[in-house]
This record gives structure tokens, sequence and C-alpha cells, in this order.
């Protein structure tokens, strides 16, 4: 990443209040851009966005829903961005099947909404739509997705992203293209690191059962995914974003930000290597009927290794280990800025 590219560029970043977004608004801020984030207030807590008490870090930051496209309008409007990244999300699979409805309009009309925005202002060159592996449509293969993949979704979440990638594609070439605004889509694989306190996701649950001092219960511990830090995705973001704005169409596509082959690890794989490091845990595999959710699913990333230049640089065992450092700090009452911009320090010094 260029420190140059980034200092004192307006960059308007939704979903700020969230785990992915609030490292995001960390590493975007540590570079020295000015961010303007939009999201609703955060969903848990504790969660990362009060901790760390990121506001300061921020232009600005408001409070509000991607579906409000007049206040959508007018805070794009307001801070003249010249990237906007759309992190702003409901992100949960279990979740999706209690509120489809919900789901969709916020990751497909909450999604349009951002690039209906975007046509009429006159200082943005880039969007970057984050979107998830869970786009494509899933058949159990034993190799990894990459972005030519057909897309689809069993679930409500993995179909609204799927949605999602489809309206990216329209306004890009029906609209955004003309007026020189290059627009990309980013799929990540399953993110993780401190300061995740969402429901149904593997670490936190983990961490909860842990304060709870009772056994964590595991579906699907022979399910397969693409295991990563929070950073690798933030960086390769980043990295698309400079190459929008200084290359232009030529990146204006989807690209997959995933781990290497080998930490594509199972469930089971990743609850015994945190109950390895933390004595005294332990795991029961959940019998009860859950929602369907795929058991395979890998990306392959060769196109961003071969044209950003970006490549993983913590494995699965060091991405565990980062957040369970995260999280004893938190515990132990520690400024969680200081420990959470050293591991972003740490993770930009590897070449």
């Amino acid at each position: 990443m260029n420190p140059d590219f980034w200092k004192n560029r307006s960059v308007f970043l939704t979903g700020h209040t969230g785990f992915k977004g609030g490292w995001m608004t960390l590493a975007l801020s540590q570079m020295g851009a000015k961010v303007s984030g939009y999201s609703l207030a955060p969903k848990t807590k504790p969660n990362f966005f009060s901790i760390l008490k990121l506001k300061k870090y921020l232009a600005k930051s408001t409070i509000g829903n991607i579906l409000d496209l007049k206040l959508l309008k007018k805070s794009i409007n307001e801070a003249k961005p010249s990237i906007v990244i759309h992190m702003a999300a409901q992100p949960l699979v279990h979740q999706s099947y209690k509120t489809p409805i919900e789901t969709i309009m916020t990751n497909v009309i909450g999604t349009a909404n951002i690039f209906e925005a975007a046509k009429d202002t006159n200082t943005i060159k880039a969007i970057i739509n984050v979107t998830t592996d869970k786009c494509y449509e899933n058949n159990e293969k034993i190799t990894s997705y990459n972005e030519n993949d057909r897309l689809g979704g069993h679930d409500p979440y993995s179909g609204s992203k799927a949605c999602s990638e489809l309206i990216t594609a329209t306004y890009r070439k029906s609209f955004l293209s003309k007026i020189d605004i290059y627009l990309a889509s980013a799929r990540a694989g399953n993110v993780i690191g401190g300061g995740d306190w969402s429901n149904d996701r593997l670490l936190p649950d983990f961490f909860r059962s842990l304060e709870a001092g009772k056994p964590m219960y595991v579906r699907s511990p022979n399910a397969i995914r693409p295991w990563q830090h929070v950073l690798e995705p933030i960086s390769g973001y980043m990295k698309l974003g400079e190459k929008l704005v200084t290359n232009g169409k030529d990146y204006a596509n989807a690209w997959n930000f995933g781990p290497n082959d080998e930490d594509a690890k199972t469930v089971g794989w990743v609850i015994d290597h945190l109950c390895a490091k933390i004595p005294g845990t332990h795991w029961i595999a959940d019998e009860e009927k859950h929602p369907h959710e795929s058991t395979l699913l890998k990306l392959d990333s060769t196109k961003a290794k071969k044209y950003l230049d970006w490549n993983p640089k913590w494995d699965a065992k060091l991405s565990i280990h980062k957040t369970i450092d995260w999280y004893n700090a938190w515990k132990k009452g520690k400024e969680m800025s200081s420990i959470s911009l050293s591991q972003i320090d740490e993770y930009n010094s590897i070449k």
C-alpha cells in the first residue's frame, strides 16, 4: 500500500461501526486518509467501534441507514469523497433465514442506493463494493472458486450478495463507466480478528462460551472455510482502490481476496487450535438440525496476486494467535487503539 496515495484522500466508508468496517477505518486513518463513515449504530455490546473510540479517527460519523437514499446522498455530497468503500450489510447467514426481506433490502437495494447516490457527484473516482465468498453458486467442489464462476446462493444472505454482484455489474455498465467512476466488487473469505462480537460466528461464539465457563457447541465441524485475518482483505481493498483511481477501467471488475489453499481449514481444526492455545476449553458437536450452510468453500485469489501484487501474509495459525492476543489484551483492560494499531503496523511491515 502507498501512504502517499492515501494521505489526505477523502474516503466515504459505509459500515464503519461494524467489526470489519472498524478495522477498515483504523487502517485508512493510519495511512492519513480523511474518512467519513455512514452506518447504523453498533449492533453488539461490547463492540470494536466503541472500545476503540473510533469516532476520533473519522472526519465525520453519520448514523444512518443505507436504505435512506436522501440522507445517503446528503452525506456523500458533504464528504466529497474520492473513493467510496461500501461495507454496510446484513452479514450473517443464520440471521438471513430469520429476516430474509431485511437482508435482501439492505444488501441489494442498499447497494443500489450507494451507486445511485454516486451518480450525482463530481468528486468520486472509484467505488469498491465489498461482497463475500458466499456469492458463488456453491456446488461443494474441491477446487477453489474464481471470479468467473457462476453466482448463486442457497440461503438468503448468499443470494442477496449474488444479487449485489449483479447490481454492481449493471450500474458499472449502464451508468458509472460513462461518467468515469470505476466500480469494482471484492469477495473475501471468512474473516477473523479482535473485536468481533457478532452472533453465529465461530470465534466470537468461542470467546462467549469461554467467558460463560461453558463448552462450545459447534455445528458443522467438518465444514471447510477460507479463514483469514481481517487485515488481509482490507489490505487488498486498499490496493484495489489505488489501482482503480490510477489505472481506471482495467481494474473495474470482480476480485477475490482469500487465503492460500492450505489455510482453507475445517471448523473443527480452528476450534481444536483455539482449545490448544487456551487450556481448559473444549467443544461439543452440535447435533441439532440447523438451516442449510455450505460445507466446502475455497477461493482462488490468483488474479489479485498477479495484478494487484497482493498476497496473504498471516497464515491461519498466526491469524488465530493474533485474535487471541487482541482479546487477552482487552480482558486485561489495555488501551485497544494502541494494540490494534500495533497489529496493523506489524502486518504492514511484512513485505
